[in-house]
């Protein structure tokens, strides 16, 4: 028994403890069994975002008790970090190649829009970084990727199936076209609201299906975008009031970041979503 523990891999430790806790008496209350099936849908999303919430925790850390006459600034030693983090990761295999995939084309992509978005002063970087590409410390490029992470991590971990999904024409023409108009709205009227529209009819009908234990469970997959928009609104927060960075608002002192950023990050969701399918692609229940 204690060299099957010791052989175990982390994510078959996850799913026994997901399935300990939803197994027992099957004359539980109900509202028993709906705590026990939401306490489990939380380890494994806690389990999933593994990579996201080691990035939100270095920002917090670094925050409190990085010391500010350090040789090296804190914006590499967040960058240096975040390497080592996803290296051990990979060493471990708490990831697989196709999300280091997926990892450098949201660095590609991530860092494509924040060269743009510095330079045009939608947000700052308040510190000095040696590693940087212009105006940019090389550890935003690991923010982006921890979303793209927490997907590919959560298609694997609930298995994740789909009825009605649009097909990826249609979806890889919208988030074209969002990435586009990250950038083009600075110059041209902002279309955002006609893409949200848009990605709201191409997924009106779609059902995503996700595994719990044993039994599948479902949710609209347009709630589901709205809900990790709405969580990475909140990571937001976290980075600004750690001083990540900082929207021009924040410059003489913290506050919220406002909630009409949602949409942003609704817009991002979209978009990063498809990136994981072109890597892993939407299947059926």
């Amino acid at each position: 028994m204690q060299l099957q523990a010791a052989s175990e891999s982390p994510n078959a430790w996850v799913e026994r403890v997901v399935s300990g806790l939803l197994s027992g008496n099957d004359e539980r209350s109900r509202i028993g069994s709906a705590f026990r099936l939401l306490a489990a849908f939380g380890i494994k999303q806690a389990w999933v975002c593994l990579f996201g919430g080691l990035m939100v925790a270095l920002l917090v850390g670094s925050h409190f008790w990085y010391p500010a006459d350090a040789a090296l600034p804190r914006y590499d030693a967040l960058t240096i970090a975040a390497v080592l983090i996803q290296a051990l990761l990979i060493a471990f295999r708490l990831e697989e190649w196709d999300e280091v995939v997926v990892i450098l084309l949201f660095h590609i992509a991530g860092t494509g829009m924040e060269l743009f978005k510095t330079a045009v002063g939608s947000w700052i970087y308040p510190e000095f970084a040696y590693l940087r590409i212009g105006g940019v410390p090389l550890f935003t490029g690991f923010m982006y990727a921890s979303v793209g992470s927490y997907i590919t991590r959560a298609c694997r971990g609930f298995d994740l199936r789909f009825s009605h999904h649009p097909s990826l024409a249609v979806t890889g023409a919208l988030s074209v076209a969002i990435y586009v108009n990250f950038f083009a709205h600075h110059y041209l009227p902002d279309v955002r609201y006609l893409l949200m529209a848009c990605v709201a009819i191409a997924f009106r009908r779609c059902t995503v299906f996700f595994l719990i234990g044993r039994s599948y469970h479902r949710m609209p997959l347009l709630l589901g975008f709205v809900l990790i928009a709405t969580f990475i609104w909140l990571a937001e927060n976290i980075g600004t009031f750690s001083h990540a960075w900082l929207y021009p608002g924040q410059m003489h002192g913290w506050a919220m970041v406002s909630v009409g950023k949602l949409g942003s990050w609704f817009m991002l969701t979209i978009m990063s979503y498809v990136m994981v399918t072109l890597i892993n692609r939407p299947r059926k229940l």
